[in-house]
């Protein structure tokens, strides 16, 4: 029993030692893995501007887009998806709200709503706005729960492909960690050539 001065905390009986072999271990697996992705976000971040890109949509946006690359880098691709979705729609509805007047722009516009008035405006092209409703439709089964009868469902997924759940998930966080780079990207959001 802990002293007076000597209060344990919640990981009292994991010494720091012990912390950092359990942090190189991680740091360890699939290290080349992670050092392809990197690659692989480098070569993708070649089409941002000569001045990197405008983050319209403040901190959530700078957040996102930041931690988005952490969980694709890391492996964590059911996580990559489901953050992909906040930087887009950040990004997006403060660009549409900066460039309406404001009583134009609902308080809580739906994603959809966001998509219909960037289309209008040119923002983002025809393809743009279905690829960003694919990455709903990707990223709404990993936060709300689906029966395995609904085709969305990873269970639904990988019966149907006989493929490994890891395997869709990791096409999926490729294609949101695409399209995420792709918006980044757009006219509206490049700085420099």
């Amino acid at each position: 029993m802990p002293t007076e001065g000597d209060e344990g905390d919640l990981l009292s009986e994991i010494s720091d030692f012990d912390l950092v072999r359990h942090l190189l271990a991680d740091l360890h697996d699939d290290l080349s893995g992670k050092i392809a992705r990197s690659r692989q976000l480098v070569d993708l971040s070649d089409a941002l501007g000569s001045f990197g890109t405008m983050l319209f949509g403040g901190e959530i946006t700078d957040a996102g887009w930041r931690e988005a690359r952490w969980s694709f880098i890391h492996g964590n691709f059911a996580a990559t998806v489901l953050i992909c979705q906040a930087p887009a729609e950040h990004l997006l509805g403060s660009y549409v709200y900066a460039a309406l007047p404001m009583s134009d722009f609902p308080k809580r516009a739906s994603f959809a709503e966001t998509l219909r008035r960037c289309q209008e405006r040119n923002v983002i092209s025809d393809k743009d706005a279905v690829d960003l409703r694919r990455l709903t439709d990707l990223r709404n089964p990993l936060s709300h729960f689906r029966d395995v009868n609904d085709p969305g469902s990873i269970f639904r997924r990988v019966l149907s492909t006989m493929e490994p759940a890891q395997e869709h998930l990791r096409r999926d966080a490729n294609f949101a960690i695409g399209l995420a780079v792709r918006l980044l990207a757009l006219p509206a959001f490049r700085l420099g050539k």
